[in-house]
């Protein structure tokens, strides 16, 4: 039988992910080709995703896990200052605000280490 196999609740878990994320983004796709541009409905939702996004950075800064759980505050509020900062003034390339905080963290963990 299938479910007697080592990898069946893998295949289970694979399957049930797809489907539980994928019909909500093929669900935003529909409803996101009838918003105009500027709507105040697609702010909003950019608004919402925003705030997502900038929530699990926090909890990742404030309640890290793994090697960040050992590193101190001021470490990784000062990572992500200069990392925002430094984005800012790099023309905002999602590039340099994802590399300067990871050195910054590295070689900060390697001081401390």
């Amino acid at each position: 039988m299938i479910t007697d196999v080592w990898w069946a609740p893998y295949l289970f878990i694979a399957i049930a992910g797809w489907i539980a994320t994928d019909i909500w983004r093929w669900l935003g796709v529909l409803a996101g080709n009838r918003l105009k541009e500027g709507s105040e409905t697609l702010n909003w939702v950019r608004a919402v995703a925003t705030a997502l996004v900038m929530a699990v950075t926090a909890k990742l800064i404030v309640f890290p896990t793994g090697t960040l759980e050992h590193s101190p505050m001021w470490l990784r509020i000062g990572a992500a200052a200069i990392g925002f900062v430094v984005f800012l003034i790099g023309g905002q390339r999602v590039i340099v605000g994802v590399v300067v905080p990871l050195v910054l963290l590295t070689f900060g963990l390697l001081a401390l280490g």
